[in-house]
């Protein structure tokens, strides 16, 4: 591609004409022949120190800020354009969308502190279910029609959101759901996404060791209305959760449709709510009319999401008599309240990734209504992460738990005793069992008929992180395992 139209809009001097860029990146170490390479100053990296290594793996053009051409002019030969950018991350993301150029006809994307991985896998079955070949991108990969793989992370960066985007598109994939991560959107990785729709779930407490408030966090979040939703593009939102003012508030100074859902919305209004088996019957009211829905999901939080991935399709012009259909057929996403076993007495056992305070507090009230005997839950908390949440995990866990059991989550870099003491401190009397496996099979040992153990906090993970080191770990192996040996002797 023509480096002209690569950075147009930007000043460029002649040794850029007939330039052309065969890739892009951020990482100096894959850099080839005619790349671009985006020079970024991240929190302990200054990218603009690895220029010459991209200059001499053949980078023919150096994006950069700014304040910083003159150090990478220094720094590169003569025949390499450098290229400032006042918001070089931006920038980035917005030449990433040209180069790769394809995206699929209809985007959707959810940000919020919980739910969203949730809700781009019910938008994406909503869809398919409409007869659209779809996918969806988040914590979980890319799945779609004929597979998925699995992401490092929630948002990937820019250059491989699009040429993710890109492939889908070349593959006849026409509707996409995505997560939109406060990450993602404070870094720019979305810039450049042609979105129909975007969503808002809640904002409880998260990444304080990104941002300094949650306020900060707040506004990192509402971008996507702000700055990345188009002229036309419609807000989903249920008024009734907190913050969802602030989102309406933008969504009034952008000038944006709204669709609301839940019970304070308008556009599809949930009326009633009666748990039904192993799922739950809502009563729902609609511009096309009143619809009974059976959604084979428990807890009250996945009836939201449930209703704003709905308010997204139907924001995406899919028929509203068909998202009623779909959600009767929803599957929800792996170690989001998963069944993943039941001991021989009839004891059961859910995984569910909540590693926050307010999604910890979702999952368990969730499950007190379905559980007639004691209901357990073994938890833990990441290092090098916001230790302010610690305590509050603890809290939320004695809340609601008859039995806690403190164990290791992912520590990282830090000492997993200290972790563990500081999430005790809210779950007075609670037990304390480092080893994780130990700690669940020692639930799955104390369950009788009618309890209930959740384990909570990695979810669909397969590792757990010891200093530097992922060691191979799964809950739901480790349930399955516990099981077989204590909870069917």
């Amino acid at each position: 591609m023509d480096l002209d139209y690569l950075a147009a809009g930007f000043m460029l001097p002649d040794t850029a004409k007939g330039k052309k860029i065969t890739g892009l990146t951020a990482d100096s170490r894959v850099v080839g022949p005619d790349f671009l390479f985006a020079a970024l100053k991240g929190a302990s990296v200054d990218g603009t120190r690895f220029a010459p290594n991209a200059a001499a793996a053949g980078a023919a053009a150096i994006l950069c800020a700014e304040d910083a051409i003159g150090q990478v002019r220094a720094m590169v030969p003569e025949t390499v354009v450098v290229i400032g950018a006042q918001e070089p991350r931006q920038a980035l993301a917005k030449m990433a969308a040209r180069f790769y150029g394809r995206q699929p006809d209809t985007i959707v994307a959810v940000t919020g502190t919980a739910g969203k991985t949730s809700v781009a896998h019910f938008a994406r079955q909503i869809f398919q279910s409409a007869g659209h070949p779809a996918a969806s991108l988040g914590t979980l990969g890319t799945i779609k029609p004929g597979g998925e793989s699995y992401g490092g992370l929630t948002t990937p960066d820019p250059v491989a959101l699009q040429k993710e985007l890109s492939a889908l598109a070349a593959e006849g994939i026409d509707y996409v759901a995505l997560e939109a991560s406060s990450h993602g959107l404070d870094q720019h990785r979305l810039d450049g996404v042609h979105l129909t729709a975007a969503a808002f779930t809640n904002l409880g407490r998260d990444h304080m060791d990104y941002h300094p408030t949650i306020e900060d966090y707040l506004q990192a979040k509402l971008r996507l209305f702000a700055d990345l939703l188009p002229a036309g593009g419609t807000v989903v939102v249920d008024p009734g959760e907190k913050y969802a003012d602030r989102v309406l508030a933008v969504a009034a100074e952008q000038g944006h449709p709204v669709l609301t859902v839940g019970e304070t919305g308008k556009d599809v209004r949930l009326t009633g709510l009666r748990p039904s088996g192993a799922g739950q019957l809502l009563t729902l009211e609609t511009a096309r009319g009143e619809y009974k829905v059976f959604l084979p999901l428990i807890g009250r939080f996945q009836v939201s999401n449930a209703l704003v991935a709905a308010g997204l399709a139907i924001a995406a012009g899919i028929d509203t008599g068909a998202v009623m259909r779909a959600l009767e057929n929803l599957k929800g996403a792996p170690g989001r309240l998963e069944l993943a076993g039941k001991t021989k007495d009839g004891g059961l056992v859910f995984v569910d990734y909540a590693h926050k305070p307010d999604a910890l507090d979702n999952a368990l009230a969730s499950l007190k209504p379905f559980t007639q005997g004691k209901l357990g839950v073994v938890i833990g908390a990441g290092g090098d992460r916001d230790p302010g949440k610690r305590e509050l995990m603890g809290a939320a866990a004695a809340r609601h738990a008859d039995l806690v059991i403190v164990t290791d989550d992912n520590p990282r870099s830090e000492n997993p005793a200290e972790i563990r003491k500081a999430v005790l401190s809210g779950a007075p009397g609670a037990l304390e069992i480092g080893d994780r496996y130990e700690a669940i099979a020692e639930g799955v040992r104390r369950l009788n008929a009618g309890d209930i153990l959740c384990v909570a906090g990695k979810g669909h993970e397969t590792g757990q992180i010891v200093g530097d080191t992922v060691i191979p770990f799964s809950d739901h192996e480790a349930v399955a395992r516990a099981i077989s040996v204590e909870g069917n002797p």
